[in-house]
């Protein structure tokens, strides 16, 4: 008998692809760790060779891994949109969802528009906000959920770990190697998570600073970045060609990019879906 493509088996090794942890897509998939690793054996098997290189913190993908994630990305969205042609018209609401500014563009651009044909009768409407407020718009039922950034550690007990990320330092790529007494600073508004980290390491650390710029824009912080006027702290993942890491600066703290959803909203079938949809296709 030939070998078959499970979609369950898919969808777990997407899962742990995505957050790099078998624990976080345990959660996610709301299953056991134990389930994970037998859907990432058997996936193996049929795969023909080992998928993820692991250790006791993370794991990364292999070669086989890296080109089987690329190859059935299509196939799993396939999958859901046409279940979701089956059954979406009879699907009505609306959601009222957070994002920050840092993930918006990503979030609008290449999640929401396959949700919104999936489910074309589910009305969206989109805040963005620093991580922080959108936490207390969810908490407080004027959102129904929200993707944000806390500190390893802070997760919300509705929240579902999209990835985790730790923030590096970065300059200009032509930015001098030594260090004046008073660093230029680019920050992120207040009630951002990694606003409060830059801040808070510079001080221990014994570091003076100006603030260059100070904007809720992560393309605005990006620029002054790029063009050599201030160094920032962001997602590794979020680094351009223009840019390079600070490695005199302090380490900074991991933390997770999570979905969260309000307390009024939890057994709300629309934003379920939107949340699976998030999950899925969710990338730093």
């Amino acid at each position: 008998m030939s070998a078959v493509l499970d979609i369950e088996l898919i969808r777990t090794f997407h899962a742990v692809a995505r957050s790099g942890r078998f624990k976080a897509a345990a959660e996610q998939l709301h299953k056991s760790p134990a389930a994970i690793s037998v859907h990432i054996q058997r996936l193996e098997v049929v795969a023909g060779g080992r998928l993820f290189d692991r250790d006791n913190q993370s794991v990364a993908l292999t070669a086989l891994g890296k080109r089987l994630l690329r190859s059935t990305s299509e196939l799993l969205s396939t999958h859901d949109r046409v279940l979701a042609e089956l059954h979406g018209p009879r699907l009505v609401g609306r959601i009222r969802l957070g994002i920050p500014d840092e993930y918006a563009a990503h979030v609008i651009r290449d999640i929401l528009p396959i949700f919104a044909a999936a489910w074309p009768n589910v009305v969206l409407e989109v805040k963005t906000a620093s991580s922080y407020t959108l936490r207390e718009q969810v908490q407080a039922g004027k959102l129904h959920g929200a993707v944000l950034t806390l500190p390893l550690g802070q997760r919300e007990p509705r929240a579902q770990v999209l990835v985790a990320t730790t923030p590096v330092w970065v300059a200009a790529a032509a930015y001098p190697q030594a260090w004046k007494e008073t660093l230029p600073l680019a920050i992120h508004a207040a009630e951002c998570p990694y606003r409060s980290l830059m801040l808070e390491s510079l001080k221990a650390a014994g570091h003076t600073w100006r603030v260059v710029l100070e904007s809720p824009s992560s393309q605005a912080i990006r620029a002054c970045v790029e063009s050599g006027l201030a160094i920032t702290l962001m997602d590794r993942a979020k680094m351009t060609s223009a840019m390079r890491i600070v490695e005199e600066l302090p380490l900074a703290a991991e933390h997770e990019v999570m979905f969260l959803r309000s307390a009024q909203a939890q057994h709300d079938e629309a934003l379920a879906l939107l949340a699976q949809a998030i999950h899925q296709h969710f990338r730093l």
